[in-house]
């Protein structure tokens, strides 16, 4: 068992999500970095899909009630093993070491683990040897905050279950990966680029926009050049995808993340090639889109 004595601001467990029930107004959910979730699980000796965990900001605590092999990506954070007491003795070993260099770390039965604040970006993924072994749903362990569907996230006292180990992990194995700051994002026209002023999508590609305060896993809210309709009243509900940026009444575009909603009303005027550097966008992050204009 994983035992959750402090949950931090918001801990969820992913995995790689549901894909194929888009149909079903279920969007695909999973850890909105993929990879840097099945690079924490190579770390540990587990399967790609394995279910780990995304943390959000603030760290967590964890206590690990049998001996594991942990690993974090993402994020950089610093990170404070606590190992029980030996017998006969009431002080506990401490051994520090940062968060998110490649490297996967053994920690004895009963150690808790401290995983503090990113220093930058958003989300740090942690992998467990043997997986978090949450019941699935539809195929998937990982939290939709969206829809509700999967574990809901971590509260204090809260305790996940942890499968079997299936492998060791890899030898020297070390890939640090960089936190963007600043974004470039690719955006190609959607498919209501029609309903907006002529130069509304050089708009788009020219202008830097900021995350907003807002922003959470359904998708990025963006502050920056609005983006005039040419066409006005509302549009039926139709298809979303991962990385289309809508944009609402305002002007100021939104861009889905993993828990986006199936559907929607306010028309789309691009689809971002690759939403996964947004993972890490802090608010006040910028944010310039470039790409083909047909």
């Amino acid at each position: 068992m994983i035992e959750v004595l402090r949950a931090g601001a918001l801990t969820t467990v992913q995995d790689q999500g549901r894909p194929g029930w888009a149909h079903l107004g279920v969007p695909r959910s999973g850890a909105l970095d993929p990879a840097a979730l099945r690079l924490a699980n190579r770390l540990v000796g587990n399967p790609e899909h394995a279910a780990g965990l995304e943390i959000t900001v603030t760290g967590c605590v964890l206590r690990l009630t049998r001996a594991v092999t942990v690993a974090l990506t993402g994020a950089p954070a610093d990170v404070r093993v606590e190992h029980p007491p030996r017998t006969g003795s009431t002080a506990s070993g401490r051994v520090r070491r940062p968060g998110d260099v490649g490297r996967p770390l053994s920690l004895p039965a009963g150690a808790v683990l401290r995983i503090g604040p990113a220093h930058v970006g958003v989300r740090t993924w942690l992998a467990v040897s043997g997986g978090i072994a949450v019941e699935p749903v539809l195929g998937s362990r990982s939290t939709d905050t969206l829809s509700g569907l999967g574990p809901p996230p971590l509260r204090d006292g809260d305790r996940l279950p942890l499968g079997p180990p299936t492998g060791p992990p890899p030898v020297d194995l070390v890939i640090a990966r960089p936190v963007p700051t600043d974004l470039r994002l690719v955006v190609r026209p959607g498919p209501r680029r029609d309903w907006f002023a002529p130069d509304a999508f050089d708009r788009l590609r020219r202008a830097a926009y900021t995350v907003g305060t807002d922003s959470n896993r359904v998708g990025a809210r963006l502050a920056g050049a609005a983006l005039p309709r040419a066409v006005a009243g509302e549009l039926p509900s139709e298809g979303l995808v991962l990385g289309a940026v809508q944009v609402p009444p305002d002007g100021q575009p939104l861009v889905f993340l993993a828990d986006h909603p199936t559907t929607g009303g306010y028309p789309v005027i691009g689809v971002v090639d690759d939403v996964t550097p947004l993972a890490q966008a802090r608010p006040g992050t910028t944010v310039r889109f470039h790409g083909p204009q047909r």
